[in-house]
C-alpha cells in the first residue's frame, strides 16, 4: 500500500474508531514511518491538547476565584471547611498544571480578569454579599498558590 493511501485510510479510521487510529498512529511515530501518517487529524489533536490545558486552567483560576470570594466575603462558618477544602484542592490541582507546563504561568496572567469576572459572576448568584468589582486577590501566582490568601 502506498503512504498516500494508508494516510487516507488512516484518517477514514478517525472518524470511526477514534482509539485504534491513536493506537496505529503511536506505531508510526515509534517506528518512524512518518509518511503513513494521517497528518491533519495528527495537527488537530495536538492543537487539540494545548487548548485542553488551557481550559483547564480557566476552570481552575475560576474556581479558585469562586470559593475565595465565598470564603472571604460570605459570613457562612459552617461552610468554611469546604470552601477551604476546594481552594487547597484547587491550588495543588494548578501546581500540577503548571509543574507539567510552566509556560502556561504566562497565560494565567493573561486570563486574570476574565476568570475574577466568571468567578464573580457566579458567587453573586448564589449570594447577597458585597463582593469587589475588582480582584482583591495577589497577582502573585505563586503566592496564590502556596498561601491562604482568602484569609
Amino acid at each position: 500500500m502506498t503512504p498516500s493511501a494508508y494516510a487516507q485510510e488512516l484518517s477514514a479510521l478517525y472518524e470511526t474508531d477514534f482509539n485504534l487510529w491513536l493506537e496505529q498512529t503511536i506505531q508510526l511515530l515509534k517506528t518512524q514511518q512518518f509518511q503513513y501518517l494521517d497528518l491533519a487529524h495528527l495537527i488537530e489533536e495536538l492543537e487539540g491538547l494545548g487548548k485542553r490545558d488551557k481550559r483547564e486552567l480557566q476552570s481552575r483560576l475560576t474556581t479558585l476565584f469562586e470559593h475565595a470570594l465565598k470564603r472571604k466575603y460570605v459570613a457562612s462558618p459552617y461552610d468554611y471547611r469546604g470552601w477551604v477544602s476546594t481552594l487547597k484542592r484547587t491550588q495543588i490541582e494548578m501546581k500540577r498544571l503548571l509543574n507539567n507546563s510552566p509556560s502556561l504561568r504566562h497565560y494565567c496572567l493573561v486570563i486574570w480578569d476574565e476568570c475574577y469576572r466568571d468567578a464573580l459572576a457566579i458567587v453573586t448568584i448564589e449570594y447577597d454579599a458585597d463582593f469587589p468589582q475588582v480582584c482583591p486577590f495577589p497577582a502573585d501566582l505563586d503566592r496564590l498558590l502556596r498561601e491562604p490568601f482568602w484569609e
